[in-house]
């Protein structure tokens, strides 16, 4: 027995010893120390604080947000799918596993036969033969072990693939939302506009009636309350269309989903900090998937290669035979077989180096997508960062905008009433007002929009070890 077991960790060295593959070598990517867009941003990035939670919707304080996206988590049909390719990826895992261990089967056969005696006249017999065969291929060349392994990378890049897929479903949760409350509060301001210009019109209805005003000041007004009429019907369009597009990505049916009244100022705005560059490779879940599948391709190549070697296969089979079942099981009655067999490849038409050709230029094609995926991740924090920083600078001029635009129409309304100015001057300061209300609408939802872009360009909060 001793020897026996001598013997096996011999062979299991020797197997070990005989892979043809290359070991995995993660690629080296130069990155940035800091982030170019951002001030600052880097000052605290030991600080593993810095980086956004997994949760990070919470911050923006609105408590229809966060149910839309626990609806989403729960019964959104692209995570379904991401989920059941993580189950296709563990059963192909357990199948690619398969090969490294023994085949066992149990056979039985039961025959009945007549055959001419020697003597003359003819024999009825009775055969039975219940036999167990094993099977097994040696891994001499690390064949079995590199298929696994391609298999394991596959598996867990599947699991990466669904976190990539949970954090694009939230943040098109979150900007859909933010979207439908723009377009909530668009429509609002230009109800608003409609009746001050519809107030406006009376009021010039009026002054004509009692000569103070021309007919074409009436007429220019009505053209003025025409084209704000006219705004309504697409902003209302637009309105349902992205409350059906909401519905369909919580998993319900569009016309089952209301978007209760709100306005973007109702949100709060998080705060973000980026930290390092180098990090961002851990936060990112396309990033690892990228890597894993590259894993995977290496693992190919050793299968390929393998291909052009010898395989070794054992296999054993025992059982009984007799021709009464009552003595089937006697010791007499027991047979059994043990064989090797070793096939070399000797002509295939070129597959096989045909198939390891492809899996090194697989190889290739996937080390330049995990290049490419590493550099859009940092773009996407870079251009993230940038919108973040503008649209808030942005934001506050626009904001200041609305205050003078505000100011000079109620000027004008004032010095129209006094008959100082005519309704030309009044009609330019109302444009320049409503224009600016919307606008402000508008960069509300783009300073928004850009910090779910920034968290999504950041992971999400997630990072390797983490649910998400």
């Amino acid at each position: 027995m001793r020897s026996w077991g001598v013997l096996g960790l011999l062979c299991c060295a020797l197997l070990a010893a005989c892979s043809v593959g290359t070991p995995y070598r993660k690629p080296e990517i130069p990155l940035p120390d800091a982030w170019d867009a951002t001030s600052g941003a880097g000052d605290s990035a030991n600080d593993q604080s810095v980086w956004p939670a997994t949760d990070w919707w919470h911050r923006f304080g609105s408590s229809q947000l966060d149910d839309l996206i626990d609806q989403a988590r729960r019964a959104n049909d692209d995570l379904g799918a991401a989920m059941a390719r993580v189950q296709e990826a563990d059963a192909q895992l357990r199948i690619a596993g398969a090969p490294l261990l023994p085949t066992v089967d149990l056979g039985a056969g039961a025959t009945r036969e007549r055959t001419e005696l020697s003597g003359g006249g003819f024999g009825v017999y009775n055969v039975f033969s219940p036999v167990l065969t094993a099977s097994y291929e040696l891994d001499f060349w690390g064949k079995n072990r590199a298929a696994r392994d391609a298999a394991r990378a596959l598996a867990v890049a599947s699991r990466y693939d669904r976190q990539t897929v949970a954090l694009t479903v939230i943040s098109s949760v979150a900007t859909t939302y933010l979207q439908a409350l723009e377009l909530h509060e668009r429509i609002d301001v230009a109800r608003l506009n409609l009746e001050n210009g519809r107030k406006i019109l009376r009021g010039l209805a009026f002054q004509q009636q009692v000569g103070t005003a021309t007919g074409l000041d009436v007429a220019q007004q009505e053209t003025a309350v025409a084209l704000l009429d006219a705004a309504l019907p697409p902003l209302e369009q637009q309105l349902k269309q992205t409350v059906y597009a909401l519905a369909v990505l919580i998993g319900r049916t569009p016309e089952s989903l209301q978007v209760n009244d709100g306005t973007l100022n109702d949100l709060k705005v998080p705060e973000v900090v980026a930290g390092l560059p180098s990090e961002l490779l851990t936060r990112r879940p396309d990033v690892a998937e990228a890597e894993q599948q590259l894993v995977s391709a290496n693992a190919d190549i050793t299968v390929a290669r393998a291909q052009l070697f010898p395989s070794i296969t054992l296999t054993a089979s025992g059982g009984y035979e007799s021709e009464t079942l009552a003595s089937l099981v006697n010791p007499v009655n027991r047979i059994y077989a043990v064989s090797a067999g070793l096939t070399q490849p000797i002509f295939h038409g070129g597959a096989l180096r045909g198939q390891l050709a492809y899996s090194k230029a697989r190889y290739t094609e996937l080390l330049s997508d995990y290049h490419k995926t590493v550099l859009t991740a940092l773009d996407n924090v870079e251009d993230a960062l940038i919108a973040t920083r503008q649209t808030a600078v942005q934001q506050e001029r626009q904001t200041d905008a609305v205050a003078k635009a505000r100011r000079a129409y109620e000027f004008a309304q004032a010095q129209m009433s006094a008959g100082t100015i005519n309704v030309l001057t009044v009609l330019n300061t109302e444009n320049a007002l409503f224009s600016a209300r919307d606008t402000l609408v508008e960069v509300q939802y783009s300073r928004l929009q850009a910090l779910v872009d920034l968290y999504t360009a950041l992971g999400g909060g997630w990072q390797e070890g983490h649910s998400g």
